[in-house]
Order: C-alpha cells, then sequence, then structure tokens
C-alpha cells in the first residue's frame, strides 16, 4: 500500500491498522492445601517497544521499505507499518479446604511489544515530507499504544473475575469455570482490539488529514 505517496497525493484510501497478533497462555495450576482465605489478585504488566529502521529519501522508498520490512500478521498475510504483539498467562493457586476447593493467590501477566518504524534519514528530509511523516509516525505510535492499553484493561478485568469466583466442591469443577470465564474474557479483548481496528481504518483519511493540517499550521506560525 502507498503510504506516503497517498499522503503527499491526498488521495487514496488509506488503512493504518495494525493488527495484534495474540497468544493466549493457560496458567501453571498449583493445588495447595490449608485455610481458604481470600483471593489475592495481582496484574502484571511487562511492557516494551522495538523499533524497525527503514532508509530512503522520497515518498516512494519509505513506501517500499514500509512494505518490506513492516512487521507480518499471521492474520491478514501481509505486512503493516506497526504492530503489537500481545500474550497472556499466569499463575494461580487452588486451595482445598473442609471440602471445598477455592482460588488463592492469582497472578495474571501480560506481555506486550509494540513494534513500529524509525526512519534513519529525517534528520535530513524536506519541509513536506518530513512533516508528513512525523504525522504518520505519530498516529502509528498512537495506534499501537492504544492496542496495549486495551491489553492491560481486559487482564486487569480477568484478574478481577477470577478472583471473584466463588468456591466449588472440587478443584476440577472450579477449574473448568477458570477456563470459561478466561475464554469469555480473552474473547471479549479480541473483538474489542477489532473494534478499534474498523473504527481506526474508516477514520484514517480524515484523521490523517486533520492532523497534517494542524501541525502545518503550526510550524508556520512559528516560522512567521
Amino acid at each position: 500500500m502507498s503510504w506516503i505517496r497517498s499522503m503527499v497525493k491526498r488521495k487514496g484510501t488509506l488503512v493504518c491498522a495494525a493488527l495484534v497478533s495474540r497468544v493466549i497462555v493457560s496458567g501453571v495450576v498449583l493445588v495447595v492445601i490449608g485455610t481458604a482465605d481470600m483471593a489475592q489478585a495481582e496484574t502484571i504488566v511487562r511492557k516494551s517497544t522495538v523499533y524497525f529502521p527503514i532508509g530512503g529519501r522520497t515518498a516512494t522508498d519509505l513506501d517500499h521499505e514500509l512494505e518490506r520490512k513492516g512487521p507480518h500478521t499471521v492474520s491478514t498475510g501481509t505486512r503493516h507499518p506497526g504492530a503489537t504483539r500481545i500474550r497472556f498467562g499466569g499463575t494461580m493457586d487452588y486451595v482445598r479446604h473442609r471440602g471445598s476447593c477455592a482460588i488463592g493467590n492469582i497472578k495474571v501477566t501480560v506481555s506486550i511489544k509494540v513494534i513500529v518504524p524509525r526512519w534513519k534519514n529525517r534528520g535530513s528530509a524536506n519541509p513536506q515530507l518530513g512533516l508528513i511523516w512525523d504525522t504518520l509516525s505519530a498516529d502509528i505510535n498512537r495506534h499501537e499504544s492504544r492496542h496495549a492499553e486495551i491489553a492491560v484493561q481486559h487482564a486487569r478485568d480477568l484478574d478481577q473475575k477470577l478472583k471473584a469466583l466463588p468456591s466449588a466442591t472440587t478443584c476440577e469443577e472450579l477449574q473448568e469455570e477458570v477456563s470459561v470465564l478466561t475464554d469469555q474474557v480473552t474473547q471479549e479483548h479480541d473483538a474489542d482490539q477489532l473494534r478499534f481496528d474498523r473504527i481506526e481504518a474508516v477514520n484514517f483519511n480524515d484523521r490523517i488529514m486533520r492532523l497534517l493540517k494542524y501541525r502545518y499550521t503550526k510550524t508556520k506560525a512559528h516560522h512567521d
């Protein structure tokens, strides 16, 4: 897709949808014989940002670099200008006490890797192309940051819902309830991520042109 060239020409349909690649990891289960105290929940967030370098000095060069080096998503089979890899995991204790089984300590983890471009030749770019790149780059970073926020929200939601599960007669029954709840929350997470991408795709042209106009006006006022 001609990302930069389309912005220069101010036409064409652009979709800045960086689809999320998600791997749901089942938690490690520990069965403990002891007192059935209140479940203690904890959400651990690990987030990192990885930059992939791109070269080029023209709009055509930048398009080719993004198409060639952008992160590949299995769900679409194509490369994107940015992506967010998300992995859920965690551990919990099942506590047997007086003929019932309850959840003890809970630790839900979410590992997030944001992948975005960095233009090596930005410092020597002409003003027009530099302005366009800065606008697109900022929007890519904002978009991927929102994917990360959605993941953290659902990790915390899962944490609290697991904590609220009542005890069951057996740990096997409780483990099944945990599995059902985990599937439900992760499906809601997936749906929210896809919904966000659809909204972003529909509004991309208008949003980018509005941001370009704002940045241009701000830059012009600074130099006047």
